[in-house]
């Protein structure tokens, strides 16, 4: 898998479009990190910090009795290679306010195009666009810490997208312009970034948490947060896609709109802390339900079929999803933690921003490399239990389409996913992961499977 890597790596820098803008955005990067001992870095108003990531994968082939237009290929698949690279940039404007700043280049394909399998196999991959690396703005956003009553303050370190600063223990915080969702919502220390940790999409966050995002995870609105040291209260109002999983969005407040809320509360249990969160999300989109799928099969109505599958922008407002999702983790030692969510939606109207699940399990464990004597290594082993709704499935058996799954046909089974992986620190600021990813019924499917897929990432951050 290394030689895979190598390979799929070198035929993407072979583009000269991607030999230019990759070359800028390094020179960038460390043009910025040269000046870490001058004056821009050393001050505490500025904060810097860059990775890189590409994630290559393979599968040999299995059995399936049929495909349709979204199946894992059946076929032996190797080379599906990803990459991203971030600059994080962050700037104190004020006391207790940042604004912070994130070119960051992407690009590359995942396996079938990340179709087929409803927990889907790279993190860092997307269903849409040009495969070769492009630059945008990520992230873009201004944060205001406000002090609640006469509070101590805590020290927060310098880290990506944080200042090292003192800020109030008790405090609000609001967060406003581009973001991820999952910057704030839906954390979980063990699992939850597949640069460093699991690669799978419903272990990075909650499956059935359809959360809203353009096609490269991001959205935009306000985020407001009531902190305490104990506890924490936070709320969003967002803006969602146009057209399922695109580019485009929309916030158009009474039709077109996504809100979520979270407590989150930290535990001990035998002096070992700890984290449960529960999370409320409500969506209004455009998505048809999956009964007006079921219809549109029956009538031949295309163009509405079009717009359940991401291929076209609807006309109607009306859809409405919600959803209840419960996240927990948990020191066992100081070396092994343990980690669960579980998850659900209605599942009446389509998936229109994350990802094809409806009701998610999942459980994990990540142990630390102390034992043998490798500090920095990781470690760690999860398994996922995904379901669609009824009126989903009915769907999918009639020959329908989502944006990322459909065989043509469905022998209904849960879809279940074991994912395995050991990171390695080789050099200082260098990481090589190993990663396996079993696959049971891949898209809900008894018909297809099980698969295997072999991965290998490299990650470089300072």
């Amino acid at each position: 898998m290394l030689i895979l890597l190598l390979r799929s790596f070198k035929k993407m820098i072979m583009r000269k479009r991607f030999q230019f803008i990759f070359l800028l955005f390094l020179f960038a990067a460390l043009h910025l990190s040269a000046q870490e001992n001058g004056a821009l870095l050393k001050d505490s108003s500025w904060s810097f910090h860059f990775q890189l990531t590409v994630i290559a994968q393979g599968h040999p082939g299995f059995k399936a009795l049929y495909s349709g237009t979204n199946s894992l290929s059946d076929k032996y698949e190797s080379g599906a290679t990803s990459i991203t690279s971030t600059i994080f940039l962050g700037r104190k404007l004020w006391k207790g306010s940042a604004i912070y700043i994130n070119p960051e280049l992407s690009g590359g394909a995942g396996l079938s195009y990340s179709l087929g399998v409803a927990g889907a196999l790279n993190g860092e991959t997307y269903r849409i666009g040009d495969p070769a690396p492009v630059v945008s703005i990520a992230r873009t956003y201004f944060q205001q810490h406000i002090p609640i009553g006469h509070t101590d303050n805590e020290n927060t370190d310098d880290d990506v997208n944080q200042l090292a600063d003192k800020i109030p223990a008790n405090r609000i915080t609001i967060s406003a312009g581009k973001f991820s969702m999952s910057d704030f919502f839906d954390k979980n220390s063990f699992s939850h970034d597949p640069r460093e940790q699991f690669m799978n999409w419903s272990l990075m966050s909650n499956g059935a948490w359809d959360y809203p995002a353009n096609t490269k995870g991001y959205t935009a609105g306000i985020v407001a947060e009531l902190i305490k040291p104990k506890w924490a209260f936070r709320v969003s109002s967002v803006a969602v896609p146009v057209i399922a999983n695109h580019s485009k969005m929309e916030y158009v407040f009474g039709k077109a709109h996504s809100e979520t809320a979270e407590f989150e509360k930290k535990i001990m249990i035998k002096k070992r802390s700890g984290v449960v969160r529960f999370l409320f999300s409500y969506m209004a989109s455009r998505a048809p339900s999956y009964q007006e799928g079921l219809n549109a099969l029956k009538t031949g109505d295309t163009t509405l079929l079009n717009v359940i599958s991401g291929n076209a922008q609807g006309n109607v407002y009306g859809g409405k999803k919600t959803g209840l999702y419960l996240n927990a983790e948990q020191e066992l030692t100081s070396d092994l933690g343990a980690f669960a969510r579980i998850g659900w939606n209605d599942g009446k109207h389509v998936t229109w921003a994350f990802t094809e699940i409806d009701q998610t399990i999942h459980a994990g464990l990540s142990l630390k490399g102390t034992g043998w004597k490798r500090k920095f290594d990781v470690f760690g082993i999860a398994a996922v239990v995904n379901g669609i709704s009824a009126d989903h499935r009915a769907f999918l058996k009639a020959g329908g389409y989502g944006f990322i799954i459909g065989d043509g046909n469905l022998n209904y089974g849960h879809e279940s996913i074991l994912e395995t992986f050991y990171n390695a620190k080789l050099f200082n600021s260098f990481w090589l992961t190993f990663d396996y990813q079993f696959v049971n019924h891949p898209a809900y499917n008894k018909d297809r499977g099980p698969v295997s897929v072999f991965g290998i990432r490299g990650h470089f951050e300072f």
